[in-house]
């Protein structure tokens, strides 16, 4: 399920990018957006709002347990990090009014996104690595 959610949430992401800048429809009176976009943007928010629920049972059945047997430490504390900061720039992205710091909190926002299952894949892969599971 957490799986699911994560990439639900990652792939919605990347189509609201790819709607948002790469699909826009010239109109009489300018861009205009292509209709779907806007159900890109409100299934990643649904999906968002899950990954809280997610990551709070990663943190209590995952983290924790793997905190205390020091291993992973570094791929593990960044990806939380990581998680952290895009809950923080998601939340930014909703409520600030200044576009300056909407435009860099939604390129920061952007780009940790995109990069995040990169980092969860070396998480993985070096867990299963260190446990012999590979």
């Amino acid at each position: 399920m957490v799986y699911a959610i994560g990439w639900t949430l990652w792939l919605s992401g990347v189509l609201w990018l790819v709607f948002h800048y790469a699909l826009m429809r010239k109109g009489p009176f300018g861009d205009e957006p292509q209709p779907l976009e806007t159900w890109w943007l409100r299934l990643h928010a649904a999906m968002a709002f899950a990954s809280l629920w997610g990551f709070g049972l990663v943190w209590g059945v995952h983290i924790v347990a793997g905190w205390r047997t020091q291993r992973q430490r570094i791929s593990g504390g960044l990806a939380v990090g990581l998680l952290v900061w895009l809950s923080l720039t998601g939340y930014l992205l909703y409520y600030l009014t200044d576009d300056r710091w909407r435009d860099i909190s939604a390129v920061t926002h952007w780009a940790t996104g995109l990069a995040l299952p990169v980092l969860l894949a070396i998480h993985i892969v070096l867990g299963r690595r260190r446990s012999g599971r590979w």
